[in-house]
């Protein structure tokens, strides 16, 4: 009987879920920043995550520590009129979606990347982020930070990092 209240209580809490784009190859800047302006003109996101590889400014460690590194993906795309640097390559894109209109936004993300993207991707929904607040969270943020902080940023940021550097808000 437990196990049932629990469940509601996960259902309440829990009012977006996830769509994560696996694409067979590594995104090149200019695909994402084409295929992100695009997804973001979709009603219905709350907030996106791009993971991938680090693409370090300087090397951290081997025989070439604290040389710059020029690599060819380190650029700059702009996303709804804001410049975002990228500082992954970009191997895969997780959406948080609202659950109202999820069938047409799943239906609408595969148009996009079908007209996009000239090879092969995954298109899954679930939950691929922290839905709680975790023992990083607190780390970063302290105690009773929950009313404090904007709930898309829970379970987001390593707590050693400084927020500026991982988060961009996009509006």
């Amino acid at each position: 009987m437990s196990t049932e209240v629990k469940e509601t209580e996960d259902l309440e809490i829990i009012k977006a879920t996830d769509v994560k784009i696996f694409p067979d190859r590594i995104l090149k800047p200019a695909t994402t920043e084409i295929l992100l302006n695009q997804i973001l003109a979709l009603d219905g996101i709350l907030r996106v995550l791009i993971n991938g590889d680090s693409l370090p400014d300087v090397a951290m460690y081997g025989p070439a520590k604290g040389t710059k590194v020029n690599h060819t993906d380190r650029k700059t795309i702009n996303v709804k009129g804001n410049d975002v640097p990228l500082r992954v390559s970009v191997g895969e894109i997780i959406l948080t979606v609202n659950l109202d209109n999820l069938e047409d936004f799943v239906e609408e993300v595969n148009e996009i990347l079908d007209q996009t993207l000239n090879f092969g991707y995954d298109l899954k929904v679930g939950i691929f982020t922290k839905t709680r607040t975790s023992v990083s969270d607190y780390m970063k943020y302290g105690k009773d930070f929950e009313d404090r902080i904007d709930a898309r940023l829970i379970g987001l940021v390593d707590p050693n990092a400084k927020s500026a550097d991982t988060i961009r808000y996009i509006r």
